[in-house]
């Protein structure tokens, strides 16, 4: 398994790719249009999971709940938005979690399945709330040792 970094620790509202410099003005833009009437929420560290299923986990995952509807308006906001820009809209649905790990590629199919099983047997009752009160725009650089991410700009939540 390799750990995410708990610094590194984040929901993505979208994932824009390769981006110029030239742009980020007009991002954050994006992004304040898009926070606009969204106030502050509360979201709740709730549930334990796997992508793409407890058959193959690929990635361990911490589900949240609480104030979906405003995290999940805000997504589509900027789904909608970015588009307008030429970004394509995402495939698949959105499904607020934070990402813990990923298993490495060398991890044969049955110790997926038993990392599975463990995370189907182990009763996950840990509650942690968390205030959402801004929307950032991130840059993402690749390392060897891990990503590293640096804050471009904040927009608050009104």
């Amino acid at each position: 398994m390799k750990w995410v970094d708990h610094n590194n620790i984040h929901i993505t509202l979208k994932f824009l790719g390769e981006i110029s410099e030239d742009s980020t003005d007009e991002l954050m833009l994006v992004l304040e249009e898009s926070a606009q009437g969204i106030q502050p929420f509360q979201l709740e560290v709730r549930e334990v999971g796997a992508f793409p299923n407890l058959e193959r986990v690929q990635v361990l995952w911490v589900g949240v709940k609480g104030e979906l509807e405003k995290i999940t308006q805000l997504q589509k906001n900027i789904e909608s938005n970015t588009e307008q820009l030429g970004f394509s809209r995402e495939s698949r649905a959105f499904s607020p979690h934070l990402t813990l790990g990923r298993v490495r590629n060398e991890v044969r199919p049955k110790e997926r399945q038993r990392l599975g099983k463990l995370l189907t047997d182990t009763s996950f009752t840990a509650l942690h709330n968390v205030n959402v009160a801004t929307v950032n725009l991130m840059k993402s650089q690749l390392t060897l040792t891990g990503p590293v991410y640096t804050c471009i700009g904040s927009v608050k939540l009104k």
